[in-house]
């Protein structure tokens, strides 16, 4: 009787770690989709024209960030969602940044990325993507036809609305960002 009264007992406390572990999870998720709706509110308020873009273009994602910086190390962490366009697919984000450099300052801010095709779909959903060093100052769409008022062209086939939430900071930095699917909220992407 002892033996069933414990595994009775394990039984339940498994079985509410389960539901808890899944409430958590859709909780999360709600939260991401209202960041996301959001941030895509400012950045039409700042650039009308965005909303368009982003119909257009293959696929877009939104992420939610903070930052702190102090002296030669800094760090930020956010997350977010991707939606595909042309598959109807929609994806959670996870960041993370690692900066090393002078400065000072916590922020909070949005990252909008642009993304004009499969392959850079691809890349930047599974963390392949290097942002920084294969970047230009132009912001050319190639596909719509002029630049993208407000984007910055940060790697192949992907552009970013950067827009400040709060915060200040002074910095000069070499950044090394990784965005990649959330595993725990896409059920293992």
């Amino acid at each position: 009787m002892k033996k069933l009264s414990v595994l009775v007992a394990v039984f339940l406390t498994l079985m509410a770690s389960t539901v808890f572990a899944a409430s958590s999870v859709e909780v999360q998720r709600e939260e991401i989709d209202k960041l996301h709706d959001q941030t895509l509110t400012r950045l039409y308020a700042k650039y009308p024209d965005a909303e368009r873009v982003l119909k257009e273009c293959y696929a877009y994602a939104t992420l939610s960030n903070s930052g702190v910086k102090v002296l030669l190390f800094g760090s930020a962490h956010g997350r977010g969602e991707a939606i595909n366009n042309a598959t109807g697919e929609k994806v959670y984000l996870h960041m993370e940044e690692i900066s090393a450099g002078l400065g000072i300052g916590a922020t909070e801010y949005d990252l909008i990325f642009l993304i004009a095709n499969k392959e850079a779909w691809d890349s930047f959903i599974v963390g392949k993507t290097r942002f920084g060093a294969s970047a230009e100052a132009s912001a050319s769409d190639g596909y719509v036809g002029g630049t993208i008022e407000g984007a910055e062209y940060v790697a192949s086939g992907i552009w970013v609305y950067q827009m400040t939430k709060k915060g200040i900071s002074l910095e000069a930095t070499l950044n090394g960002i990784k965005i990649h699917a959330d595993k725990k909220l896409n059920g293992g992407y």
